[in-house]
Protein backbone atom coordinates (compact mmCIF):
# COMPACT_ATOMS: atom_id res chain seq x y z
CA UNK A 1 0.00 0.00 0.00
CA UNK A 2 1.61 3.24 -0.46
CA UNK A 3 4.11 5.46 1.69
CA UNK A 4 2.30 7.25 4.31
CA UNK A 5 3.09 10.17 6.99
CA UNK A 6 1.50 11.00 9.87
CA UNK A 7 2.01 14.21 11.88
CA UNK A 8 -0.36 14.09 15.24
CA UNK A 9 0.32 11.34 17.50
CA UNK A 10 -2.75 12.00 19.92
CA UNK A 11 -4.89 11.92 16.11
CA UNK A 12 -6.61 8.56 16.13
CA UNK A 13 -6.78 8.98 11.73
CA UNK A 14 -3.04 9.33 12.01
CA UNK A 15 -2.40 6.34 14.15
CA UNK A 16 -4.46 4.48 11.41
CA UNK A 17 -2.43 5.53 8.85
CA UNK A 18 0.87 4.76 10.66
CA UNK A 19 -0.49 0.74 11.60
CA UNK A 20 -0.46 2.22 15.01
CA UNK A 21 -4.41 1.64 15.21
CA UNK A 22 -6.40 -1.29 14.32
CA UNK A 23 -8.47 -0.78 11.29
CA UNK A 24 -10.03 -2.22 8.39
CA UNK A 25 -8.02 -0.55 5.76
CA UNK A 26 -9.61 -0.86 2.05
CA UNK A 27 -6.98 1.50 0.00
CA UNK A 28 -3.82 2.93 1.12
CA UNK A 29 -1.82 5.27 -1.42
CA UNK A 30 0.57 8.11 -1.10
CA UNK A 31 -2.38 10.36 -0.60
CA UNK A 32 -4.98 8.95 0.94
CA UNK A 33 -6.14 6.17 3.33
CA UNK A 34 -9.68 3.99 3.46
CA UNK A 35 -11.02 2.02 6.38
CA UNK A 36 -14.21 0.97 7.44
CA UNK A 37 -16.23 3.37 10.27
CA UNK A 38 -15.93 1.52 13.55
CA UNK A 39 -19.27 3.15 14.17
CA UNK A 40 -21.02 2.82 11.15
CA UNK A 41 -24.32 4.28 9.82
CA UNK A 42 -24.95 1.55 7.56
CA UNK A 43 -22.71 -1.68 6.77
CA UNK A 44 -20.10 -0.74 4.66
CA UNK A 45 -19.79 2.96 5.67
CA UNK A 46 -15.98 3.93 4.81
CA UNK A 47 -13.97 7.28 5.52
CA UNK A 48 -11.20 8.51 3.12
CA UNK A 49 -8.77 10.35 5.32
CA UNK A 50 -5.68 12.14 3.85
CA UNK A 51 -2.65 10.81 4.94
CA UNK A 52 -1.52 14.16 6.09
CA UNK A 53 -2.87 15.77 9.08
CA UNK A 54 -5.29 18.50 8.51
CA UNK A 55 -7.47 19.11 10.88
CA UNK A 56 -9.88 20.70 8.34
CA UNK A 57 -10.92 22.13 4.87
CA UNK A 58 -8.66 25.02 5.01
CA UNK A 59 -5.80 23.21 5.48
CA UNK A 60 -6.11 20.45 2.70
CA UNK A 61 -3.83 20.45 -0.37
CA UNK A 62 -6.16 20.87 -3.47
CA UNK A 63 -4.89 17.74 -4.68
CA UNK A 64 -5.22 15.59 -2.18
CA UNK A 65 -8.75 16.95 -1.77
CA UNK A 66 -9.39 15.55 -5.46
CA UNK A 67 -7.96 12.47 -4.09
CA UNK A 68 -10.46 12.15 -1.60
CA UNK A 69 -13.03 12.62 -4.00
CA UNK A 70 -11.99 9.90 -6.42
CA UNK A 71 -11.34 7.26 -4.28
CA UNK A 72 -14.50 8.21 -2.62
CA UNK A 73 -16.26 7.45 -5.62
CA UNK A 74 -14.43 4.60 -6.81
CA UNK A 75 -15.29 3.23 -3.37
CA UNK A 76 -18.58 3.87 -4.12
CA UNK A 77 -18.79 2.00 -7.00
CA UNK A 78 -16.95 -0.77 -5.39
CA UNK A 79 -19.85 -0.83 -2.28
CA UNK A 80 -22.59 -0.82 -5.18
CA UNK A 81 -20.79 -4.53 -6.55
CA UNK A 82 -20.12 -5.67 -2.95
CA UNK A 83 -22.96 -7.56 -2.50
CA UNK A 84 -23.84 -5.13 0.42
CA UNK A 85 -27.53 -3.83 0.91
CA UNK A 86 -26.29 -0.41 -1.27
CA UNK A 87 -29.32 1.43 -3.25
CA UNK A 88 -27.65 4.78 -3.06
CA UNK A 89 -24.69 6.24 -1.53
CA UNK A 90 -24.24 9.38 0.80
CA UNK A 91 -20.65 11.32 0.44
CA UNK A 92 -20.83 13.35 3.33
CA UNK A 93 -17.87 15.73 4.61
CA UNK A 94 -18.19 17.77 8.02
CA UNK A 95 -16.11 20.72 8.12
CA UNK A 96 -16.00 22.03 12.09
CA UNK A 97 -18.16 21.11 15.01
CA UNK A 98 -21.08 23.54 13.96
CA UNK A 99 -20.73 21.18 10.56
CA UNK A 100 -21.08 17.51 13.34
CA UNK A 101 -17.38 17.09 12.83
CA UNK A 102 -16.14 15.05 15.90
CA UNK A 103 -12.34 13.95 14.83
CA UNK A 104 -10.50 16.85 13.86
CA UNK A 105 -8.02 15.06 10.78
CA UNK A 106 -10.38 15.54 7.90
CA UNK A 107 -12.08 12.94 6.08
CA UNK A 108 -15.07 11.87 3.43
CA UNK A 109 -17.46 9.93 4.36
CA UNK A 110 -18.99 7.42 2.26
CA UNK A 111 -22.19 5.98 3.32
CA UNK A 112 -24.36 3.45 1.41
CA UNK A 113 -28.20 4.39 1.82
CA UNK A 114 -31.46 2.07 1.28
CA UNK A 115 -34.63 3.03 1.84
CA UNK A 116 -35.68 2.65 5.71
CA UNK A 117 -32.02 2.72 6.94
CA UNK A 118 -33.13 5.04 9.30
CA UNK A 119 -30.35 7.62 8.20
CA UNK A 120 -30.75 11.27 7.07
CA UNK A 121 -30.74 14.72 6.66
CA UNK A 122 -33.49 16.95 8.25
CA UNK A 123 -34.11 20.26 6.78
CA UNK A 124 -35.04 23.06 8.90
CA UNK A 125 -38.54 24.85 9.19
CA UNK A 126 -38.83 26.80 5.81
CA UNK A 127 -36.63 24.88 3.43
CA UNK A 128 -37.56 24.76 0.50
CA UNK A 129 -39.73 28.09 0.49
CA UNK A 130 -36.71 29.42 -1.82
CA UNK A 131 -35.07 32.66 -1.33
CA UNK A 132 -34.96 35.74 -3.79
CA UNK A 133 -32.68 36.81 -6.57
CA UNK A 134 -31.81 39.77 -4.83
CA UNK A 135 -30.53 37.66 -1.53
CA UNK A 136 -29.25 35.21 -3.42
CA UNK A 137 -26.99 37.82 -5.83
CA UNK A 138 -26.26 39.44 -2.11
CA UNK A 139 -24.55 36.24 -1.20
CA UNK A 140 -23.34 35.29 -3.99
CA UNK A 141 -21.54 38.56 -4.39
CA UNK A 142 -19.59 38.13 -0.76
CA UNK A 143 -18.88 34.32 -1.73
CA UNK A 144 -17.50 35.68 -4.88
CA UNK A 145 -15.20 38.11 -3.79
CA UNK A 146 -14.11 36.15 -0.45
CA UNK A 147 -12.90 33.35 -3.27
CA UNK A 148 -11.15 36.05 -4.93
CA UNK A 149 -9.28 36.89 -1.58
CA UNK A 150 -11.15 40.24 -1.13
CA UNK A 151 -13.30 39.18 1.95
CA UNK A 152 -16.71 40.66 2.49
CA UNK A 153 -16.16 43.78 -0.63
CA UNK A 154 -18.96 43.14 -3.20
CA UNK A 155 -17.95 42.36 -6.78
CA UNK A 156 -19.43 45.71 -8.10
CA UNK A 157 -18.05 48.99 -7.05
CA UNK A 158 -20.41 51.52 -5.54
CA UNK A 159 -20.56 54.29 -7.55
Amino acid sequence: MGRVMTNDPSCIFCRIIAGQAEASKVYQDDLVTAFMDRRPLTPGHLLVVPNEHTANLAGLDETIAGRMFVVGCQLAQALRRSGLRCEGINLFLADGPAAGQTVFHSHLHVIPRFIGDGFGLRFPPGYGSGASREDLDTVAAKVEAALRGNRGESSEQEE
